[in-house]
């Protein structure tokens, strides 16, 4: 059965770096700079036989003037209420400091499993500082080098004994709106992977919170406080979800600094992994260039697309804000017709109800395979209304139609010749998809192919 195992430790001793090698994968972002995590990260791995759900925290800081630690530090807390096991992570290199000594001591307080582990043991020097952590009461400290991958087994090999002890072992478990749970290895299907996108500080992670129940992502009224894409696993009614937080995307010329570099990059990468991206704006700033380009990359990926426009109860004019919209969806996005919308405010929670039902209205689209037969009517049809364009004094032949895949719906058409159809005439074909076969707000992409010639290759001479 899983265990979930919390990584904690102040900032800077290498938490993100032991939670990627950990999990075999670059997750958290990586960076000199103290404090880079902030909000909670699970994965699920697999160590040998070991079967873990890991949780990377930020940095372990306390104060009492400064409200955005204390937030950070109240996440924290949650997340070792939360675990089975705790790493205690500490550089070695520098020995204890006051700060271990003390969260040490706030370790003590709680019931769970602690298990000291001294990081950056490259070498001897560090072995002296690995020896100080004896006086912490945790037992023998395990020596790592989480950037060399040195020392890991010795962490899967301290965590095993316990998996037989059935008051650790648990059941990694999901949380629904009406509080009950249900077991991961239960799933029919795999879990819907939604990201939600947008600018700095347009309220995804309120959002996110909300949607969840719970205060599971850090927030408040600093701009760029999500760093990292965090996948939350989440249920919906009986339905999984992976839900993805990201941190707000500026434009290029204004990305300046290599940490927000990684987290812009982070973020796209979220986009790339996504089935359903959500696209959060400001209804006080509705689709500004940038809101466009986010626009445009998800579609070009292939996603389905849902735009929510937040702080729908501090809009200025609802009427005029929503004919804005429309017009600039019509004229940006000719190529998706039919993107949906909803209004909503993270803040009060009205109208987040309809979200999740839009979601996988547009999903069901985003899936939808339309039978080979429908199509090629449908096709006839089409050529009635408006025939191909005339290539070499001559109506360039559509033979077939068929549906490749989904996810978006991907078409061949076939010709007797391989020429390329004019684009005005392929939006034809492509509005004709949707309206015809209720493929509204996705992607949908046609490639034309030749049809081959039975009598290629054959011999000529032969009668």
């Amino acid at each position: 059965m899983p265990l979930t195992v919390a990584i904690i430790g102040r900032p800077n001793v290498g938490k993100s770096t032991l939670f990627n090698r950990l999990t075999g994968k670059r997750r958290a972002i990586v960076h000199n700079t103290p404090g880079v995590t902030r909000d909670l990260r699970t994965e699920y791995t697999q160590i040998g036989n070991l079967h873990l759900f890991l949780t990377d925290t930020a940095g372990l800081e306390y104060s009492s003037t400064d409200p955005l630690k204390t937030r950070i530090h109240n996440q924290t807390e949650h997340a070792i209420k939360s675990a089975d096991i705790i790493l205690f992570i500490f550089d070695a290199r520098t020995g204890l400091t006051r700060e271990d000594e003390f969260f040490a001591k706030w370790l003590r307080v709680h019931d769970t499993i602690v298990i000291p582990v001294a990081n950056k043991c490259e070498g001897t020097a560090a072995e002296a500082g690995r020896l100080e952590a004896y006086a912490l009461g945790f037992g023998e400290p395990i020596a790592i080098s989480a950037e060399h991958g040195t020392g890991i087994s010795q962490i899967a090999d301290s965590i095993l004994p316990l998996v037989k002890d059935p008051e650790v072992a648990s059941h990694h478990r999901f949380k629904t709106e009406s509080g009950k749970f249900i077991n991961n290895n239960d799933r029919d299907n795999k879990p819907l992977q939604m990201a939600i996108i947008g600018r700095p500080n347009v309220g995804k992670s309120t959002m996110v919170n909300h949607l969840l129940g719970e205060e599971r992502m850090l927030t408040g009224p600093e701009a760029g406080l999500t760093r990292d894409a965090i996948s939350i696993p989440w249920v919906y009614e009986g339905r999984e979800v992976h839900l993805i937080d990201t941190a707000g995307i500026r434009r290029r010329s204004k990305i300046d600094k290599r940490l927000e570099i990684l987290s812009v990059q982070d973020s796209r990468r979220a986009i790339k992994f996504a089935e359903i991206v959500v696209l959060v704006l400001d209804s006080n700033a509705i689709l500004e260039r940038q809101d466009l380009t986010l626009a445009r990359q998800v579609i070009e990926e292939g996603r389905a697309l849902v735009i929510a426009v937040n702080k729908w109860d501090l809009a200025k004019n609802r009427e005029k804000a929503l004919a804005h919209l429309a017009i600039r969806l019509e004229r940006s996005l000719p190529q998706v017709r039919g993107i949906p919308f909803v209004t909503c405010s993270s803040k009060t929670n009205n109208g987040l109800k309809t979200l999740m039902p839009t979601v996988f209205d547009l999903y069901e689209q985003w899936n939808r395979r339309v039978p080979t037969s429908a199509l090629n009517q449908w096709l006839i049809s089409m050529k009635d209304k408006h025939p191909p364009p005339i290539v070499n004094g001559r109506h360039l032949p559509l033979r077939y139609i068929t549906q490749a895949k989904t996810r978006p719906p991907t078409f061949i058409l076939f010709t007797n010749r391989g020429q390329k159809l004019p684009t005005s005439y392929l939006r034809y074909l492509t509005n004709g998809l949707r309206d015809s076969f209720n493929l509204y707000g996705t992607p949908i992409r046609i490639n034309i192919r030749k049809r081959p010639n039975p009598y290629e290759g054959k011999d000529k001479s032969r009668t």
